[in-house]
C-alpha cells in the first residue's frame, strides 16, 4: 500500500463521477490514454477491479464504489483543510456557495446592500450545479434548495423561504388583473428551465405535452427570455421578487400543491464563532424575510 499513487486515486474519482474515460480526460487535461492506464496501475495496487467497462462508458464496481466513496470523503476533508488554511491569514472575506440562478436573480440585486452593511467584508461567490459534497470551512455560507435541512453534521442550517412555484410573463404578453386559469396558462408560449416544470405540470395535469415549450439550462435565463416578452415562465417565487416589484414582471399564476422544496443556508458549525460569519448569515435570512429589495 506504500506504492499507492495518490493521483490515480483522484483520476479514479473523477472517472467515476463521470462514468466516461473521455469526459474524464478532458477535466484533467490528459489523453484518454493517460486516464486509462493510472485506473489499471490502482487497480493492480488494490488488487481489485474498480471499473466495468462497457460500450457506453464506465460504471463503479462494488469495491469501486466503496473506494470512491472513500476517496470523495479523503477529497474534501482535504479541500476544507486546505480552505481554512488560505483563510487563516485574517482577511476578512467570506465564500459564498450558491446556485447560479440564485447567484443572479436573488444575490445580484443585493450586491449594494451588502457593500453597504458590510463596508470592510469581501464577498466571493462560488456557483454550483450541485451540492457541495465536503463539509464547509471558514468563512464559507452555502445557500441550497433540499426537502430536508442539511444532514451534514459538521453544519448549522437555517430555512430561508420555501420554493413557491409562480408563473410570470410580460405585462406586455398578458396584464391579467386576476391569476389566470391553468387551461388559458398552457396556451400561452412557455419557457422552462432544466427543471422541465411545464412539462411535469402537464404531464401531472394529465394535459397533452405535445406543446412547443422553449427550453433553457438555467432559471435565470427562463426568467429573461419572459422579461423579453417570449412567454411564461415557471419559477421559484424569491427569484422573481425584484423583476415583479419593479414591474417587469407580473405573477400570473401560483402552483397551488403546497412546496415540497425549502431553501436554507448552511455553515460550518466549527468556525460559527468567526467574526463576520454569523452577522453575514443574519443579514441573509433577514433579506429572505424582507423580500424584494
Amino acid at each position: 500500500m506504500n506504492r499507492l499513487n495518490l493521483n490515480a486515486l483522484r483520476v479514479f474519482a473523477v472517472v467515476a463521477r463521470h462514468g466516461n474515460l473521455q469526459r474524464a480526460a478532458d477535466e484533467l487535461c490528459i489523453s484518454r490514454g493517460a486516464v486509462s492506464q493510472r485506473i489499471k496501475r490502482l487497480e493492480l495496487d488494490l488488487g481489485v477491479v474498480l471499473l466495468e467497462r462497457g460500450a457506453g462508458g464506465v460504471s463503479v464496481t462494488a469495491a469501486g464504489a466503496r473506494c470512491k466513496a472513500a476517496v470523495d470523503a479523503a477529497l474534501g476533508t482535504l479541500e476544507t483543510a486546505l480552505v481554512d488554511i488560505k483563510d487563516a491569514a485574517g482577511t476578512d472575506q467570506v465564500t459564498l456557495h450558491l446556485g447560479a440562478s440564485t447567484a443572479t436573480k436573488w444575490l445580484m440585486p443585493r450586491i449594494g446592500a451588502f457593500d453597504a452593511r458590510f463596508p470592510k467584508v469581501g464577498l466571493r461567490t462560488e456557483v454550483h450545479d450541485q451540492v457541495l459534497c465536503r463539509s464547509l470551512g471558514r468563512n464559507e455560507i452555502a445557500i441550497w434548495p433540499g426537502a430536508a435541512p442539511d444532514p451534514n453534521p459538521a453544519h448549522h442550517t437555517r430555512h430561508l423561504t420555501s420554493i413557491r412555484l409562480v408563473a410570470v410573463c410580460s405585462s406586455d404578453l398578458l396584464h391579467a388583473d386576476a391569476p389566470v386559469d391553468l387551461d388559458t396558462l398552457l396556451r400561452m408560449p412557455l419557457l422552462q428551465d432544466a427543471h422541465r416544470r411545464w412539462e411535469q405540470l402537464m404531464e401531472n395535469a394529465g394535459h397533452a405535452t405535445q406543446r412547443k415549450v422553449l427550453n433553457f439550462d438555467r432559471a435565470a435565463l427562463a426568467i429573461d427570455a419572459a422579461i423579453g416578452g417570449h412567454g411564461v415562465a415557471l419559477v421559484p417565487s424569491y427569484m422573481v421578487e425584484v423583476d415583479v416589484s419593479a414591474g417587469r414582471l407580473v405573477e400570473i399564476w401560483a402552483h397551488p400543491e403546497p412546496p415540497a422544496t425549502h431553501l436554507y443556508v448552511s455553515w460550518s458549525r466549527e468556525h460559527m464563532g468567526q467574526r463576520h460569519l454569523g452577522r453575514v448569515v443574519d443579514w441573509i435570512v433577514a433579506e429572505f424575510e424582507l423580500g424584494a429589495p
